[in-house]
């Protein structure tokens, strides 16, 4: 039977640098300062409708990475969506369309194929041994290895998938998805939070979705109990109802407040060959703090101090720019000349980081995790010694992988570190800080790639 093709639709959702909030952002009770980033991941989605069709297909592809295929059919006689017996599994693809096609009713109509495509912009992943390839809209890397091959940056390429892709087939089933109406992008967030957490087998603290829903965020996470609670059979009717509820009528009592940057200041993202697993260091920093208390909560408060501080004197630098940009323009001068103490702000915010930072290490040497190890806090020092950086710190939840450096504007980095020793390990991602999150794009834009 012909099939019809529909209108294509298009997302993206930005990366993210937690700068100030690591560990704390587990806690309801703390504030986290997440960034987000120019890199992004896409989602564009074609619908085929093919009437009459008894087992619809939805088919997932990364052409970026060896044209990886995930395939899953829809049965109408018992509205289950399930992944092809010819098809490798993933987990977050997976939980997006369990949870897409358990939250709409009606789905026993659904008679479309679907074929969805998935880019990531360069910066989430190594670029050894890609291509990059360009339509003269946008630019990807592609490689001859399949995704799980290929070393990532750690800018939460997972949550930015969750987020695109739910999305993209959110706006399958309702075509007036207007991603700049709050409501409707609340329930996108949702709806990922569910996913994201089900797909990692944990209730994690959800800044990372959170970021790539709403942009750039003060950010406080939600009680995981929301989402421990749901019914464990996500294709039972008792499931769908639950979702329907927590989703549409459940108060998440969370924070997700809009920020920017001061202007005149950028964010640096410098990716340290090495690398740490994240789950472990957070299971140690757990297993430490539940056995010093209340010591360990001590050093968490003079942290969530330091946070705060951090986020006061960003938000007086925001202040100053707009209340009397003279005086900010000298301000600028003095982080290039180096000259900080000589501002009360900055001298605030160089305390704030410190504090930040000392309580680290002392967690550090005493739950075996390398969140500040000694050779991170070397480099962070070598970076705040260089003219026209603010501040420098490791982003998230610590490690060897990461740092992350605010700059005046019209700091080079790459020209400052280059041929410099203790930078070799350093490569400064080509990329900057972003208001925005989820965003729907133009479709063509990805076409002839």
């Amino acid at each position: 039977m012909e099939s019809k093709k529909t209108n294509k639709r298009a997302f993206s959702a930005p990366g993210k640098a937690l700068l100030a909030g690591g560990y704390l952002v587990l806690d309801p009770k703390y504030k986290a300062y997440v960034v987000a980033l120019s890199a992004r991941m896409h989602a564009v989605i074609q619908s085929h409708e093919i009437p009459g069709t008894k087992n619809p297909r939805v088919t997932v592809t990364s052409p970026q990475f060896n044209n990886d295929q995930w395939v899953y059919v829809f049965d109408k006689n018992s509205c289950e969506i399930k992944k092809a017996d010819n098809t490798s599994r993933n987990p977050f693809i997976g939980a997006v369309l369990d949870n897409i096609f358990a939250y709409f009713e009606g789905t026993n109509e659904f008679s479309s194929d679907v074929d969805i495509k998935i880019f990531s912009d360069p910066e989430y992943h190594s670029s050894e041994g890609s291509i990059a390839k360009s339509n003269g809209r946008r630019t990807f890397n592609f490689y001859k290895r399949s995704i799980n091959e290929i070393s990532k940056t750690g800018l939460g390429s997972s949550a930015g998938l969750v987020t695109v892709l739910t999305a993209a087939l959110f706006s399958l089933f309702n075509s007036y998805l207007d991603v700049s109406n709050k409501q409707m992008l609340q329930t996108i967030h949702n709806i990922s939070q569910i996913s994201h957490c089900q797909a990692q087998g944990k209730v994690g603290s959800g800044f990372d979705v959170a970021a790539a829903t709403f942009g750039s965020i003060i950010y406080q996470r939600f009680e995981p109990k929301l989402i421990l609670d749901l019914p464990k059979d996500t294709f039972s009717m008792e499931y769908r109802n639950a979702l329907r509820r927590l989703v549409n009528e459940t108060d998440w009592n969370f924070a997700a407040d809009n920020i920017k940057l001061p202007s005149g200041l950028r964010l640096y993202m410098g990716d340290v060959r090495g690398g740490s697993e994240t789950v472990k260091l957070v299971g140690k920093v757990n297993a430490w703090y539940d056995s010093n208390l209340p010591r360990s909560l001590n050093i968490f408060e003079r942290i969530n101090d330091g946070n705060m501080s951090f986020v006061y004197a960003l938000n007086e630098l925001n202040k100053l720019s707009q209340k009397d940009p003279n005086r900010y323009e000298t301000l600028q001068k003095n982080i290039k000349d180096g000259s900080m103490e000589q501002e009360p702000i900055l001298f605030k915010m160089k305390n704030a980081i410190k504090q930040i930072r000392e309580n680290f290490v002392i967690i550090t040497k005493e739950s075996g995790a390398d969140v500040y190890p000694e050779a991170q806090t070397r480099l962070l020092d070598a970076c705040e010694a260089l003219p026209g950086v603010l501040m420098a710190c490791i982003p998230g939840a610590g490690g060897y992988d990461a740092i992350s450096l605010l700059t005046t504007s019209d700091t080079d980095l790459n020209i400052l570190t280059k041929g410099h020793a203790e930078f070799e390990n350093v490569t400064w991602l080509n990329l900057k800080q972003a208001n925005l999150g989820l965003e729907e794009e133009n479709s063509t834009d990805y076409e002839n790639l």
